[in-house]
């Protein structure tokens, strides 16, 4: 790492190790932030596009099935901007199949992992605020059993990691964070940061502490996908959300050189304006297009419903329809289960029901082992 690239000294400072490289140490937060008025309306836009989302949410006739669609695109996309290529597709089909105990180091596997992780945090938080100890917890669910199981999944890193293009050294690195003899205070900080009140606006503080974990880098593996669990954990603590329906991985993913590159030159140059800007533009667009999601599919949903009015089973049936809604790849065994029916031929034939109305689609083409689609629910999903 070349220190004289690192030349604010408010954001933090480059430091010669007891080992002879140079790394970076992150000055505690807060830091002086330049109150623009672009930075100003930005936080005001972001709040109200929060806000409407939430407001949303909470009006959706079934929120807990739309959270759960809504938590596996948010695990595809944070798990992408990490180099897995595995689709929100990809995931409902290993979660219908149970496919975990065959293939234990596959990229739908981490998906699956960040969707335990995010599941379990929200969980947690009844009883265990944001603290060290969460982030060792969400750590070890995200990295058990995958390519980064074997560098200690749940414990803080004991060695010293960098970042770089493939082949770089801690010499020729382009950031290398805190030593770990400097490590559990830069985490000590952080954590005070987190609990300590605040006059700053909470979104402002979220782009603050997704940094300040981005340049800690406290693991050795998983440390952008445990950053960015940490903000819709930090969301739904501090109540700016009731569950967790932003997947602002979606816009990162999109965005994913200028997402580097500004959290660097945060390190490097002290650009504190330019990355809270795009964090909270990323806030109000994500929040605006995941509103427009979560509105498609009560439009969805109260379509379905129509097509049941005065049949026999219609409870039943509009019952699979919320289901779907929250899983959209299917089989016959995971809906009779799921929906406590007491026989296979029932939930059976529910699904025939659903396939003849045009809302389920076989995709095996296999007399055994089925899939069933619901197409248009995962199109509204996926395009958001």
């Amino acid at each position: 790492m070349n220190p004289q690239e690192f030349s604010s000294s408010s954001t933090g400072k480059a430091i010669r190790t007891q080992k002879g490289y140079w790394a970076f140490l992150p000055a505690p937060l807060p830091p002086e932030i330049n109150w623009s008025a672009n930075l100003v309306s930005l936080v005001g836009e972001a709040e109200r596009a929060l806000g409407e989302l939430s407001w949303v949410g909470q009006n959706f006739s079934e929120p807990h099935v739309m959270v759960r669609a809504f938590v596996r695109q948010e695990a595809v996309m944070s798990s992408r901007i990490e180099g897995t290529r595995a689709s929100l597709d990809d995931v409902y089909q290993y979660e219908a199949e149970q496919l975990s105990f065959l293939d234990p180091n596959s990229d739908v596997r981490e998906v699956h992992n960040y969707v335990t992780a995010l599941n379990y945090g929200i969980a947690r938080l009844a009883s265990l605020p944001v603290s060290l100890r969460l982030i060792r917890e969400l750590h070890q669910h995200l990295m058990e059993g995958v390519r980064g199981d074997v560098w200690k999944a749940g414990e803080f890193r004991q060695s010293q990691n960098w970042i770089g293009a493939v082949g770089s050294t801690l010499e020729t690195a382009t950031y290398v964070p805190p030593p770990v003899d400097e490590l559990m205070e830069a985490l000590g900080q952080l954590e005070g940061f987190i609990h300590a009140a605040s006059d700053l606006p909470p979104l402002v503080r979220a782009g603050l502490i997704h940094y300040q974990f981005e340049a800690i880098h406290p693991f050795l593996d998983g440390n952008g996908r445990v950053g960015r669990l940490l903000i819709l954990l930090l969301f739904c603590q501090w109540k700016l959300l009731p569950q967790p329906l932003l997947y602002l991985s979606g816009y990162f993913e999109k965005n994913r050189s200028e997402y580097y590159n500004l959290l660097l030159a945060v390190s490097q140059r002290g650009k504190w304006e330019e990355w809270l800007s795009f964090f909270l533009t990323g806030v109000r667009e994500q929040s605006h297009i995941t509103t427009r999601c979560v509105q498609d599919l009560q439009g969805i949903r109260e379509k379905y419903y129509r097509l049941h009015l005065d049949k026999r089973d219609s409870i039943r049936l509009n019952k699979l329809v919320d289901y779907l809604l929250g899983r959209p790849i299917v089989t016959i065994k995971q809906v009779q289960a799921d929906l406590g029916l007491t026989d296979y031929k029932i939930a059976q034939r529910y699904i025939s029901k659903l396939q003849e109305e045009g809302l389920l689609r076989e995709m095996t083409g296999k007399t055994r082992n089925r899939l069933f689609r619901a197409d248009e629910i995962l199109k509204a999903i996926e395009s958001s």
